[in-house]
């Protein structure tokens, strides 16, 4: 069966499922949707996601990206959802498929969604596959949204992810510094450090080095401002205990 004839059939079952499911709760007053009718349309409409997320199509993975926002809305925050969305997200450069040579299924701006929509689950699953994705996505726009999600999610064990994204804002700095990742991890630091759970030295030297390197004037400017609030955040307690 082929790709576009497996989806129609998926479709249809889906129709089919929410049609009843519909059906039967207007024959019931006012009646809430019960768990098990609430299991299948979930179920049904995972099926759907799974098969679109692994078509060759990319516009086919951008609408399974778009079921999945709205099932994340909803409060499905499961774990098919996350492994989905973290074959998209690796996908062209973890999970890779070529033909004659050629990669066939690198798609930027679908890993770039799918790492956005795996900051809004916000779960250590998603941060470890997001820290995968900055260590091996060479896509500057997908490693700024990945950036911007692990901020987001703000764990940060061992200085794992503030260590993960200093390497790749190093990385970027010594062959063609990007000023999109650079205010990222800019902005990704400063959510860490307000929690106090940054104690990694290369995290001062990287925002030196971007305050002080060749990106634009807001984006320098920034990263000294967060190293000037670092500092005094470092300092009060000192000067709170002299005050005693």
């Amino acid at each position: 069966m082929t790709t576009l004839k497996r989806l129609s059939v998926l479709l249809m079952v889906f129709i089919t499922a929410v049609g009843m499911v519909m059906g039967q709760a207007n024959n019931g007053a006012n009646r809430e949707m019960s768990v098990e009718e609430s299991y299948l349309q979930e179920s049904v409409e995972m099926m759907i996601i799974r098969e679109q997320s692994r078509t060759d199509s990319r516009d086919q993975k951008l609408v399974a990206l778009e079921y999945i926002s709205d099932a994340i809305n909803r409060g499905n925050t499961g774990e098919e959802i996350r492994t989905t969305l973290e074959y998209l997200a690796l996908e062209g450069t973890v999970n890779r498929a070529q033909e004659n040579g050629r990669l066939v299924n690198n798609y930027p701006d679908v890993r770039t969604k799918a790492t956005t929509y795996l900051g809004d689950l916000g779960t250590p699953e998603a941060k470890n596959t997001l820290i995968r994705i900055v260590l091996a996505d060479p896509e500057p726009m997908v490693l700024t949204e990945a950036v911007k999600s692990l901020g987001k999610i703000g764990i940060n064990d061992n200085d794992e992810t503030v260590s993960a994204i200093a390497k790749i804002v190093n990385h970027f700095d010594s062959l063609k510094p990007d000023n999109l990742l650079a205010l990222s991890a800019v902005e990704a630091f400063e959510k860490f450090a307000a929690t106090g759970s940054i104690k990694d030295p290369n995290i001062i030297q990287v925002l030196n080095k971007i305050s002080y390197g060749n990106y634009i004037a807001p984006v320098k400017e920034r990263a000294k401002q967060v190293v000037a609030n670092i500092r005094k955040s470092a300092i009060q307690p000192a000067q709170n205990g002299s005050n005693k």
